[in-house]
Formats: structure tokens, sequence, C-alpha cells
């Protein structure tokens, strides 16, 4: 599967759900992806892996820290999870530049509702193992599968990525220089209800982000190469990457 296979794989998960984020687009994308033959589905993990990575980096990381009011490692996985759910279009313009997620109709609702689980999406991430199970029956296929498809790579080799310049969340000045319209979206609409910048108060992300940046920073350390947290697990389990 090539990379337009991915894409279109998730277009026709997303004609099929209800809406680009939640249980609906998850089932829709198991179902498409059960449709396949068991190579073409760890051929479409490839692909996400590969996906899924481009955007491991400080100022997508930053984008999801407002759109979450927070976000700790392993929400930033299911963050960079949702913005494959969006498509291509949405991703590719994510990916060049966080900061146009401004503009993106489901965050500007929810930042007015107060709602920070927009394009968080933790089931797009096991998508893969959960058509292979339904597939098999069996619970251990995908990992079992997993491990044969990607034997002889180096796997945290692959899995390394460079993610650009680290900074402060937590300065709001610093985050309105560089994510201007995000800043101003989410301090606007939120303004009325924070006690001050960085608070944790009905923010059930915040707070997560200093524990999960200080996690990241020591899994460089030791060069790893993943975000912490259930991604960790993820690869432990099933061998996914991030």
């Amino acid at each position: 599967m090539d990379i337009d296979g991915f894409w279109n794989v998730i277009r026709a998960a997303r004609n099929a759900s209800s809406g680009p984020h939640g249980e609906a687009f998850a089932e829709a994308l198991v179902d498409q992806l059960a449709g396949l033959s068991q190579e073409e589905i760890l051929a479409y993990q490839e692909r996400f892996d590969e996906v899924h990575g481009v955007v491991y980096r400080w100022d997508v990381w930053a984008a999801a820290y407002l759109i979450g009011g927070g976000c700790s490692d392993d929400s930033f996985m299911d963050f960079r999870a949702g913005l494959i759910a969006l498509g291509r279009d949405w991703y590719e313009l994510a990916a060049a530049q966080p900061d146009d997620l401004a503009d993106n109709p489901a965050v500007i609702e929810a930042a007015t509702r107060g709602d920070d689980y927009v394009i968080f999406d933790e089931g797009v991430n096991y998508a893969a193992s959960r058509a292979f199970e339904r597939l098999t029956g069996d619970a251990d296929a995908f990992h079992e599968a997993w491990k044969r498809h990607r034997a002889g790579q180096d796997l945290d080799t692959a899995l390394e990525s460079d993610m650009g310049e680290d900074f402060d969340f937590d300065d709001a000045d610093e985050m309105h220089r560089r994510l201007p319209r995000l800043a101003a979206l989410y301090h606007g609409a939120f303004l009325g209800n924070l006690l001050g910048w960085g608070s944790s108060v009905g923010h059930p992300r915040r707070g997560h982000h200093e524990r999960g940046i200080q996690g990241v920073r020591r899994q460089h350390d030791r060069g790893s190469g993943g975000p912490g947290g259930r991604s960790e697990a993820a690869r432990d389990v099933h061998r996914i990457g991030r």
C-alpha cells in the first residue's frame, strides 16, 4: 500500500462515519481495514506509523496543548492520530503549519464551547490491530504478524525523529509568537474560565505537560525515539511504533 492508498482508506472511513472523530470514525476505519488482506493491513500500519511520526514535533505538540487545554505524552499520541482522521488535506496543512488548525471549523466550534477533546482520537491508533483480530479471531495475531513483517528492521532507528526546537508551552508570549492564531482563539475563548495561563483547574490534560515533556526528554536521552507513556506500551503490545 502506497501513501495514496493509505489516504484512500482514511477517506473511505470518513465517508462511512458520521464525523472525523470519536467512536464512529474509529469503527468505520476498522471496518475498512477488515475488508483488506492481512498483508494490506500490515502495509497500512507502516504508512500510519510514517505519517504519525512526521507530526511528532514540538510545534505540533504546542498546538495540541492549546486545543486540549494541556497535553500529556499519551494524549499527544491520540492528537496525532486525530490529525490523520481529519483527512489528507487538513493533515498536510497541520504538518506544514500547525497554526493553520485555527481555521478548522471543528476546532473553532470546540474553542467556543470549551470542548478540549476535539481532534484527539485514541481509537485510530489501534484500528489495524483490531481489524486483524476481527479477521483472525486472535487478539495476538497482529502482534505476531507485525514482528514477522518488521523482522530484520531497526525499529529504534526507524522511530527516530527531529522534533524541532523545544520551547515552553506555558509561556503565553512564546505561544502567541509561534502559534498566533491558535493562541488568540483559545486565549480569547477560555479567558473567562481560566484562573490564569497554565492553570490545571477544569482541564484534564493541563498539568500533565511537564511530566510528559520530561519523559520525552529522558526517552530521547536514551535514544528510544518514542513519546513515552502508552506509546512505549503500544510498541510492546502491538509493535506499531509511534
